[in-house]
């Protein structure tokens, strides 16, 4: 029997954002005990203006890139097994298909215009939708031992729908405790129930006490199982109100701060949810989005 090592994979194109993504990555991946894949998509390469090009001859400027990030990784992580492909397509596309072996997706974010409050840029945004394996996306700033240092102990973030909760999305996050022997903390936002805005008009406090116990409730029972499975990983519960502001405010000084996304029979409108989606645009800390049915 063939024993497949595990992979991390993920893309540079020789950007700051790229760069961060790549080192990042290679601390997963030798937490993970994986190989690292380095890629560089080169789309040129599979337009009309380029059918001369041969498929094993990439260009110089992609092999460039690649080295160089590769270089980089070997010298901070010394031992860890590095590989480099070019894929011939579009970014987000190579990537995706690239990454469909792989344990995991790592893209560097970068910033949308002048907003300085957006932190995802186009293709780690599609990736993080599209994606079969889960998708971290991580920021050029702060690194990791800089959120590490902020947050004094080490924290892992993961936002919990208590009333439907994911097991893959659970299982993720308490693997990652395990992995940066962090505390993980169990973040469930809340609304109202409709009933009250369709009244037009907000219960008194002890009502919305009763409620947030209710809220707590669902999410030590959701977090139960896996509790009980990982005995070696503090958790913290923590219920806020507002689903996405939760788990962005939980977010400060987190080393990774992991959601869920639901994957869509069909491809036809937005593929992430709204606090997938919040997540990935403001949240200061690498963003972890897990596909699930």
């Amino acid at each position: 029997m063939t024993l497949v090592t595990p992979t991390v994979l993920t893309g540079v194109d020789g950007s700051p954002e790229s760069t961060a993504a790549a080192h990042w990555a290679a601390g997963e991946a030798l937490r993970r005990g994986a190989e690292l894949r380095l890629v560089h998509a080169w789309p040129w390469l599979t337009d009309g203006r380029a059918a001369f090009a041969e498929a094993d001859a990439p260009p110089e400027a992609a092999l460039r890139t690649l080295a160089e990030a590769a270089d980089a990784v070997r010298a901070q992580h010394p031992g860890l097994a590095v590989h480099t492909d070019v894929v011939l397509d579009a970014p987000v596309d190579g990537l995706i298909a690239a990454a469909v072996d792989a344990e995991l997706l790592v893209v560097g974010s970068r910033g949308l215009g002048g907003f300085s409050g957006l932190l995802l840029g186009s293709v780690g945004m599609a990736a993080a939708a599209r994606s079969e394996v889960p998708v971290v996306v991580v920021r050029a700033e702060p690194t990791e031992e800089d959120a590490a240092e902020a947050a004094g102990v080490p924290e892992v973030v993961v936002g919990v729908d208590a009333h439907a909760p994911d097991d893959a999305v659970l299982a993720f996050a308490f693997q990652e405790a395990g992995l940066r022997r962090a505390r993980l903390r169990a973040v469930s936002g809340w609304d109202l129930p409709p009933a009250f805005g369709y009244a037009g008009w907000i219960p008194p406090g002890a009502e919305i006490a009763q409620l947030e116990a209710l809220e707590a409730k669902l999410l030590s029972l959701a977090v139960a199982e896996r509790r009980e499975r990982h005995p070696e990983v503090e958790v913290v519960e923590e219920v806020r109100p507002g689903p996405a502001r939760a788990v962005v405010e939980a977010a400060a000084g987190a080393q990774l701060v992991v959601v869920g996304r639901r994957r869509r029979p069909v491809e036809i409108g937005p593929r992430l949810g709204r606090v997938a989606h919040a997540v990935l645009h403001h949240a200061p800390a690498p963003v972890a989005v897990v596909p699930h049915a």
